[in-house]
């Protein structure tokens, strides 16, 4: 049986055991590269005490799965494993994690952060954080946009 791939999870991870499983048995690595996202306790100026995480079931891991087979064909990599949480998360809580292997080191890294920059832009999440001026839904960023138009 195959490993996942994509899971969506309420649970944290461990990296490293998440690492080891992606690199296990495979002589053909040369190159690991992984990202992992935390909760900070500021956005936009404000003081975040608690980022709440919300998906489509079925569509999300779908969508997901899409951008890692352009990824492994794009970029030539490996594996990969993108792990992303839901629910309601504190800062300095991890969020996301997505890590890839190849050959050589620039196509992990490049993979990587396609892959990453997919996740920030277009993945089906929905992220909403409580402040001290009440809770608010957050949007990608332009720099988002702008990083995820540089692979098109």
């Amino acid at each position: 049986m195959t490993a996942a791939r994509v899971s969506i999870q309420n649970q944290d991870f461990d990296l490293s055991a998440e690492i080891a499983a992606l690199r296990a048995g495979d002589a053909r690595v040369g190159a690991v590269c992984s990202f992992v996202g935390t909760v900070r306790d500021r956005n936009e100026g404000d003081a975040v005490s608690s980022m709440e995480l919300e998906h489509y079931p079925g569509m999300t891991e779908k969508s997901i799965e899409a951008i890692i087979d352009k990824a492994v064909e794009r970029f030539g990599i490996f594996g990969a494993r993108v792990i992303h949480r839901i629910g309601l998360l504190q800062p300095m809580d991890q969020i996301v994690l997505v890590a890839v292997t190849s050959a050589h080191r620039g196509k992990s890294f490049e993979a990587c952060e396609y892959i990453m920059d997919y996740l920030k832009s277009e993945a089906p999440f929905w992220k909403k954080e409580q402040t001290e001026q009440g809770a608010r839904w957050v949007d990608a960023r332009v720099s988002d946009e702008d990083a995820l138009a540089r692979w098109k």
